[in-house]
């Protein structure tokens, strides 16, 4: 079983936690505008690299907060956590 630190709770087993994709994707601003080719890269394409990455997760079953964490999707290990509007640390390039 892995443990994962929440921001606020501290560490935690990996069950009470769920992922929530890529940390910087933004909503687009005018939706209603997008071709169906362009809502479907938005809602489908994200990058896959191979090390540090940054992710959205959120303790479902702790304190429910949603934070940010850095994980290398090599090894899994989580590299750091942080709240969300947080000052995060570079991430390093990672392999494409």
């Amino acid at each position: 079983m892995q443990l994962i630190t929440c921001p606020w709770c501290g560490p935690r087993e990996e069950l009470e936690f769920h992922y929530g994709g890529q940390a910087d994707v933004r909503y687009p601003d005018n939706p209603q505008e997008l071709t169906d080719e362009q809502w479907g890269h938005f809602v489908f394409f994200r990058d896959n690299p191979k090390g540090p990455f940054a992710e959205r997760w959120v303790h479902s079953a702790g304190c429910r907060r949603w934070f940010i964490a850095i994980r290398d999707t090599r090894t899994h290990q989580f590299l750091s956590v942080h709240r969300i509007g947080e000052d995060q640390p570079q991430i390093p390039e990672a392999t494409r």
